[in-house]
């Protein structure tokens, strides 16, 4: 053997321990960062277990809140309209009462059971040259000393019930309307 065949076999050796090492430390590097990525991915993963958690946790509270707001004005708007339904049935109550009030007013003035009468200015009349200026006794039943009273026709007397039916009934539906803004501003 030469030197140069020496040389060449040592050349050899030396670069198939070179391919040996660098094959081992490919390896051993390789099992080592592949060790590293795995822990960073088992880390990774955990943290948005972590985070998916807490997000969940988060939503279900968001979620329980609003359910929570809803049941309250839920619940609040079923006393609204409870308190509304018991205005309504006050004010039918109240309309219907007013309405029969009127009814057998109506019907006192047409049986002529009762007689619309107004108080009449004396000093008028007396200027007018009526009664000659002389007031008249009171009655049994009068509480106004001389007050002189005149009858009003019954077709009248119909004519100012209705009015006042008409008045009556648009009070009462006016003191509705006002408790009904009052109860849904609040």
């Amino acid at each position: 053997m030469s030197v140069w065949g020496g040389r060449l076999i040592a050349l050899a050796a030396l670069v198939l321990a070179c391919a040996i090492g660098a094959r081992a430390a490919w390896v051993w590097q390789a099992n080592t960062y592949g060790k590293q990525l795995a822990e960073q991915a088992a880390d990774y993963g955990e943290q948005l277990a972590k985070k998916d958690r807490a997000y969940g946790r988060e939503r279900e509270e968001a979620a329980s809140a609003a359910l929570n707001q809803l049941e309250e004005q839920q619940g609040a708007r079923r006393a609204l309209e409870a308190r509304l339904q018991d205005q309504t049935e006050t004010h039918w109550k109240e309309m219907n009462d007013v309405q029969q009030a009127q009814a057998r007013l109506r019907d006192r003035l047409a049986t002529a059971d009762l007689r619309l009468s107004v108080l009449v200015d004396a000093g008028a009349l007396a200027g007018q040259g009526c009664a000659g200026g002389v007031r008249e006794a009171p009655g049994a039943g009068g509480v106004v000393h001389g007050a002189i009273r005149a009858q009003l026709d019954p077709a009248y007397a119909q004519r100012i019930v209705a009015i006042t039916d008409e008045g009556d009934r648009g009070l009462i539906a006016l003191k509705a309307c006002q408790a009904y803004v009052r109860a849904v501003t609040q």
